[in-house]
């Protein structure tokens, strides 16, 4: 890839980036066009911005604002010289003596100036232009006034582009206040009913104890209320992992195969009667901790939904992708509905009520595999079960 490609490709983002091209001229870039009319003492004046095949005039003084091919644009001849251009008479000037802004093909410019506008970044990507069809001259105090007004113009888009992400952070809070109120409040409901049978519990052992009830019935009530403490423990153990993911991770190369086998030994008990088969697995670039709860998370999911009369099987493999590799967890398990894939990874959302869970794993998953860079999802597994499957960048 030529020079030229890379810098008109940073030019069109860079442009792309202000949304001028497809509306109508601004009033505060047309105000400052007609400043600058007005300081060089010439008729017209115009905002041009230069993609790799177009001159866009998006604000514009004394005629009508148009696009033309940039090959016929008398800027773009000089887009990546020093600034400010003047130019007397541009029919004596090598460089535009034969441009059909000059000739009369398309215009009879003479007089000709202009100032590059450059980005923050260092991009020119057009520039602010004033024109005659009489020659004349600029003093030294106008050719300033022209780089200072070109500045303004960088200004005045990047301040709008400021706004403009502003206003799309402000609204990002705002739904995100909204789901955090949300969840709250979904925890909080989760949360009240193992805690309601724990004090009910309790208070029926201490009424029991009180008049010397049958010591077996008051271990029951004891142990009734010690699984809806645990419960609650599970609860809050799955909020915290959930809160705890963020970007910020400790970059390793991860041995997937590795963490199949330590998730393996941790899940001995829920994969007692589960055949688990794995594929080779790839190295990833990864925080081990974080994907360890990915891969424990998706496996023991995998392990739990289950179809009466079929023994379960879960099958964790790898494939390379064009920018890294994707790992797949499929059970042979009931399924979640193509309606469900996607609210399933919402927090405290279940696939299933029958089945023991906060509702909290997969969006934990999501958070993790978000803070690697990568995606997740839920598909259909040929004969029937969910294919969980995430991507992560090499």
């Amino acid at each position: 890839m030529t020079t030229s490609t890379l810098e008109d490709q940073r030019r069109a983002a860079g442009i792309a980036a202000y949304d001028l091209l497809e509306r109508p001229p601004r009033r505060d870039l047309v105000a400052l066009v007609e400043l600058a009319a007005l300081v060089c003492d010439v008729p017209m004046a115009t905002i041009n911005l230069i993609t790799d095949a177009h001159q866009h005039q998006v604000a514009a003084v004394g005629f009508d604002a148009s696009v033309c091919r940039r090959e016929d644009s008398m800027c773009a001849a000089v887009l990546d010289a020093d600034t400010p251009i003047v130019v007397t008479d541009a029919r004596l000037d090598p460089r535009f003596q034969d441009n059909p802004f000059v000739t009369g093909a398309i215009g009879d410019v003479r007089f000709y100036a202009s100032h590059k506008l450059v980005t923050p970044a260092g991009i020119a990507i057009g520039t602010l232009c004033v024109f005659d069809t009489e020659p004349r001259a600029l003093d030294t105090q106008q050719v300033g006034a022209l780089a200072t007004l070109a500045d303004r113009v960088v200004d005045v888009l990047e301040l709008s582009l400021t706004t403009k992400r502003l206003a799309e952070t402000l609204s990002q809070v705002e739904d995100s206040n909204q789901r955090l109120a949300s969840f709250a409040g979904q925890v909080s409901h989760d949360l009240k009913s193992p805690l309601t049978s724990v004090t009910m519990s309790l208070e029926l052992v201490h009424d029991h104890l009180t008049e010397g009830a049958d010591p077996q019935e008051a271990r029951w009530l004891v142990d009734r209320a010690l699984q809806g403490s645990q419960r609650m423990a599970l609860l809050i153990d799955d909020v915290l992992d959930f809160a705890r993911v963020s970007g910020s991770l400790k970059l390793t190369s991860v041995d997937v195969g590795a963490l199949l086998g330590d998730v393996r030994v941790d899940l001995e008990s829920a994969l007692a009667d589960v055949r688990l088969e794995a594929g080779p697995l790839p190295t990833v670039p990864g925080d081990e901790v974080q994907l360890r709860a990915l891969l424990q998370n998706l496996v023991g999911n995998a392990a739990k939904f289950r179809v009466a009369g079929r023994p379960p099987v879960v099958r964790v493999g790898a494939r390379p992708t064009a920018g890294g590799w994707r790992i797949e967890v499929t059970d042979n398990g009931p399924g979640v509905p193509a309606g469900d894939r996607e609210r399933v990874f919402l927090p405290l959302a279940r696939a299933a009520s029958s089945v023991d869970g906060s509702g909290i794993g997969l969006a934990t998953c999501r958070r993790i595999v978000e803070a690697h860079g990568g995606a997740i999802g839920l598909d259909e597994a040929d004969g029937g079960g969910t294919v969980a499957w995430f991507e992560l960048p090499q």
